[in-house]
């Protein structure tokens, strides 16, 4: 499958394929080598896209909203021709399964198609004998869209669909360590959109700042890593970018103790485990009633440990590589502090033999709430399960945290169990599931897990600026 993978990937700059003055090498995670070169824009590829899409924007914004939500049906549909191709590039740079990167690009057609139908309706404020006045929603012109490693075009496509919609024109910049799959949906898309409309350039850990920091991008959406986002936030401050952060988290599942064991053990262990756990929202800690405590760990850490790890490009894999070096050395380091500091570790916990970033999934039986595991956000196959005896204890617990992304409730009483999810800090209270999002739905965090919301409106109304228009009606005195 990886071996069909032999394009000379470019950069999208003003329509153009930009191969780069510079290049640098992509590692596949499954077998720590590199197995192809990206471009790494330089100063001047960035102003060339800056300027591409600064000359793109006022006639793609006077392009009516009709026209502009069609061209995101187009895109959906070049995508969904050409989601294979994508897919097998994700599996390459990133790890995960097959399926999962198959499931990148079918997500696509949902968020196109609800994101195309989104309005940006006008809201008469007041409308008098006197007067008339309007507040209009408009595009606030070049929007930077950074992007991570552990879903690259799903959260492509979360900034570069309302991004248009809302008559804006993109510079998208991937992480450096998933860069292909970006630039390829770039060059794809060159051949609908006007040029300019959206940009792909790549670059090594230089380009990140020399984006937030330049004078002609108007507004930075940037999803990654809670410490980065500060810097983000520092770097864009210099010209008052508008912002949109959606940054770590480190979420909590509380079980009541009349949960459903058996039903709740696959659901628990997708949410902790799904692309080896490297999702801001993944569950990163599980609250257990005492009740339920022995029980749920024997059930729980049975199915981790019949998990199949392996490439992603083989059948039956259900957990990948840690997508790189560094985050694999983290995780490691994470599970080694449990085992130094006395903890039990019920199963896994073990980097595998041969090449590529493996660690067997592990589970974390009872350590305190102290421990770096708990309080850490660990993005890796490592989960930690906790004891409580009074929910209200167990919520306080959930709650001792810098993050607030999403959280989940398991209970047999759904209503019981949303009273209590509503205590929680978070932006995303889930009950007896996780993970479940959907393009109507904003999405954001609480304290350090960012600042604004993706997806909804409300996301796509981050994408623009209020006009006020006042106009007096004839005859009425200054």
């Amino acid at each position: 499958m990886l071996a069909k993978i032999d394009l000379p990937f470019t950069m999208t700059i003003g329509g153009r394929s930009v191969p780069g003055v510079e290049r640098f090498g992509v590692i596949n995670p499954a077998t720590a080598s590199v197995f192809a070169q990206a471009p790494d824009c330089t100063r001047e590829e960035l102003d060339q896209a800056v300027a591409a899409a600064r000359a793109a924007f006022p006639a793609w914004a006077a392009t009516p909203l009709a026209e502009r939500q069609a061209m995101i049906l187009r895109v959906r549909d070049v995508m969904v021709e050409n989601q294979e191709e994508i897919a097998r590039i994700i599996v390459a740079e990133q790890g995960k399964p097959y399926a999962g990167g198959l499931g990148e690009t079918a997500s696509l057609v949902r968020w196109s198609e609800a994101v195309a139908a989104m309005a940006l309706d006008p809201v008469v404020v007041e409308d008098t004998a006197k007067a008339r006045i309007v507040a209009h929603r408009v595009p606030l012109g070049v929007v930077g869209a950074i992007t991570p490693w552990n879903y690259p075009i799903v959260q492509a496509f979360w900034k570069i669909l309302p991004g248009l919609v809302a008559g804006n024109t993109i510079v998208l910049k991937p992480s450096p360590l998933t860069p292909l799959s970006t630039l390829r949906a770039g060059e794809l898309l060159s051949e609908i959109l006007p040029p300019g409309v959206l940009n792909v350039i790549s670059g090594s850990d230089r380009l990140g700042p020399w984006l937030t920091e330049h004078p002609g991008i108007d507004k930075i959406s940037f999803t990654g890593s809670t410490a980065t986002g500060r810097r983000v936030m520092a770097s864009a401050s210099a010209t008052l970018k508008r912002l949109t952060l959606e940054l770590g988290g480190n979420d909590p599942a509380i079980v009541l103790p009349d949960a459903d064991v058996g039903a709740i053990v696959e659901p628990l262990f997708r949410g902790a485990f799904r692309n080896a756990g490297q999702i801001c929202a993944a569950t990163k800690r599980i609250y257990v009633h005492d009740s339920l405590y022995d029980a749920f760990r024997d059930a729980f850490a049975a199915r981790v440990a019949r998990a199949v790890v392996g490439p992603g490009d083989q059948q039956g894999v259900e957990i990948g590589p840690v997508q790189n070096r560094a985050q694999y050395e983290r995780v490691l380091a994470l599970i080694a502090d449990c085992k130094t500091q006395g903890y039990s570790i019920v199963t896994g916990g073990e980097a595998l033999d041969g090449p590529g970033y493996f660690i067997s999934p592990a589970v974390i039986d009872n350590p305190p709430d102290t421990a770096r595991i708990v309080v850490e956000e660990q993005f890796g196959p490592v989960v930690p399960l906790m004891r409580y005896s009074d929910v209200d204890d167990a919520v306080r617990r959930a709650n001792d945290t810098d993050y607030g992304l999403g959280g989940s409730i398991w209970s047999a009483d759904p209503i019981k169990a949303a009273e209590i999810g509503a205590r929680l800090d978070c932006g995303t209270v889930w009950v007896n599931t996780t993970q479940q999002l959907s393009p109507d739905a904003p999405f954001g965090g609480h304290k350090q897990s960012g600042i604004g919301v993706e997806n909804g409106l409300p996301g796509l109304h981050a994408y623009t600026q209020f006009q006020t228009l006042v106009m007096l009606k004839p005859g009425t005195p200054q």
